[in-house]
């Protein structure tokens, strides 16, 4: 194994205190233009073989995917491009900065809503669809095209504002499926971004997104990050993936 240099770190002294202190950070621009059309095009890949799988079963939805309107695929499974840039030094410098020395991949998906139809997702936390203790992670919101509140862009409740920094109690909507766990009236901040900027949050922060009424698809790709596997209830197996990226500071190769 070899030492991870912080010399490429874009995470910056400020980003960590507004981890620590308020859940998230967001870092502009941070993917370089052939990382970021790789990610479009899997995406694109993706949501067709997500289509015709609909196609084949005669349906309209699939778990949380709405055809036509919004989108959760994993693509890690089934694409040497999606392994190569989850375990690339960008990402590890930025889970680093967040977890620490130690990271193991953990979880990661796209979120497509379509143009003109995309669905809202309402306010939850990540750690929120885990029915058990875990120690909170990492997400990595990556934005695939220039992200806007018109177009459903991320909503985020900082600790100070949301009052915990603690898994809260999630409801079920019964019409869309989704699990909100705040019902407040704080609108969050919205992440206003370019294309491949990513914002950074804890599993713990709560999170919300509205609608795309836009005339063009709002692709985003997620990638999560743990300090330590995060493993099934009964402790047997991992939940998702429990790949070990960096260890006690050492990329592990």
């Amino acid at each position: 194994m070899t030492a991870l240099s912080n010399a490429s770190s874009p995470v910056t002294a400020e980003h960590i205190r507004l981890f620590r202190d308020e859940g998230f950070f967001v870092l502009e621009n941070a993917l370089d233009p052939h990382d970021l059309q790789a990610l479009r095009d899997e995406c694109q890949r993706f949501v067709d073989e997500r289509d015709a799988e609909m196609d084949q079963l005669g349906v309209d939805s699939l778990d949380l995917d709405h055809r036509g309107r919004r989108y959760f695929v994993h693509a890690y499974d089934h694409s040497a491009v999606i392994r190569r840039f989850l375990a690339c030094d960008l990402m590890v410098q930025i889970a680093r900065a967040a977890l620490g020395e130690t990271i193991y991949l953990f979880n990661e998906q796209y979120v497509v809503k379509a143009a003109e139809q995309g669905m809202r997702f309402g306010w939850h936390q990540d750690s929120g669809f885990i029915d058990y203790p875990h120690t909170p992670y990492l997400t990595c919101w990556i934005a695939l095209d220039d992200v806007t509140a018109a177009n459903g862009t991320v909503y985020l409740l900082p600790y100070s504002r949301a009052g915990t920094r603690e898994v809260v109690r999630h409801v079920q909507d019964e019409e869309t499926r989704d699990r909100i766990g705040y019902f407040g009236d704080d609108p969050g901040d919205p992440v206003i971004v370019p294309a491949g900027s990513i914002a950074c949050f804890s599993s713990t922060v709560l999170h919300r997104s509205g609608p795309n009424a836009t005339d063009r698809v709002r692709r985003v790709y997620l990638a999560q990050y743990s300090a330590q596997p995060i493993l099934t209830a009964d402790g047997t197996q991992p939940r998702h993936l429990a790949h070990p990226l960096l260890i006690n500071g050492h990329r592990n190769t």
